[in-house]
């Protein structure tokens, strides 16, 4: 777990804190999806709470996850059972205080606690009010770890009272090494499909491969480039998304579009990059929705088709 690519930096400043004997109180981990900063946030936490002689559990009662619940009674069977799951859009104000009021005790095994947040940016606002009185006030010897893809999203005071550690996307030549030895079946070609489009993350490079969406990815690209005036890509793509896929193959297509057009941009000309933006924001909502909402996937295809030929400049102008 420790091991994971891009995290050295991330291990230099955790382990310099914790030798210092000054362990700051609260974190933020910042970073892009996908690049493990909750399995960084793990593995940080075990070290922390971890006391020397005394045997750590694989469930350790020192350290304390709040992450989205599932969204629904079958969810939670789902999860119980290791099965893909879908989650409630936040993280709700009951979890943080059932958090809080687990603070108003001593840690079960040592001295220190760790409280994980998985992804902050879900904490709904009142959720976010509740953390920020314990985050001023920190009780002696529990410290936040919070997992962030967006942390312009959090609020001034919350960064203020944290210190923060942010995660680089990956080098080409390290995201190839990551697929060939956790994907060793994909071909050269499908490997670098899927760098191009995961933009420096790992995690979405991984889905990609697992997923299948070389095909996906071609079509998209067409969308971009040449829109879609009769509608003929948009059935492609809904061919290739399937008439029942499942969750993951779902949000790893959401977020695929979003990577695809986060490596337009740069190279577009000046009208074409304020069309992209505008569609990747209308992405990124989609992306929060689609957990939540339950989208026909034939309709998902096509507003995801739609989005993404609304950045073709007319053949003209191109």
């Amino acid at each position: 777990m420790t091991a994971l690519v891009g995290h050295d930096e991330a291990w230099r400043e955790w382990r310099a804190a914790m030798a210092s004997g000054r362990m700051h109180h609260a974190w933020i981990l910042a970073g892009m999806q996908g690049l493990g900063k909750a399995h960084f946030a793990r593995a940080a936490a075990r070290e922390l709470v971890a006391e020397p002689g005394v045997p750590q559990p694989e469930l350790h009662p020192d350290i304390l996850l709040v992450e989205p619940l599932p969204a629904t009674e079958d969810d939670a069977r789902r999860k119980e059972e290791g099965k893909p799951y879908a989650t409630k859009r936040n993280i709700s104000v009951d979890q943080v205080r059932q958090i809080q009021h687990r603070l108003t005790t001593r840690p079960t095994l040592g001295a220190r606690r760790a409280i994980i947040i998985d992804p902050a940016d879900d904490l709904e606002k009142s959720a976010v009010n509740a953390l920020l009185k314990s985050l001023e006030e920190p009780p002696t010897g529990s410290f936040f770890l919070l997992v962030t893809h967006r942390p312009g999203r959090l609020l001034p005071t919350i960064r203020s009272r944290c210190r923060t550690v942010r995660f680089p996307a990956l080098r080409g030549e390290d995201m190839d090494k990551i697929l060939a030895r956790l994907a060793p079946r994909a071909d050269a070609a499908t490997r670098a499909a899927a760098i191009a489009a995961a933009d420096g993350s790992p995690g979405i490079a991984l889905g990609f491969v697992e997923q299948e969406l070389g095909p996906l990815h071609a079509t998209m690209l067409r969308l971009i480039r040449e829109g879609d005036e009769h509608f003929t890509l948009r059935g492609e793509l809904a061919a290739e998304i399937g008439a029942r896929p499942d969750r993951e193959r779902l949000l790893a297509t959401l977020d695929l579009a979003r990577a695809v057009l986060a490596g337009a941009v740069s190279s577009a000309p000046g009208l074409q990059q304020a069309r992209i933006i505008e569609a990747h924001a209308s992405l990124a909502m989609l992306t929060g929705q689609a957990p939540t909402y339950n989208y026909d996937p034939g309709l998902l295809a096509m507003e995801i088709g739609g989005l993404l030929a609304s950045v073709a400049l007319p053949r003209e102008t191109a």
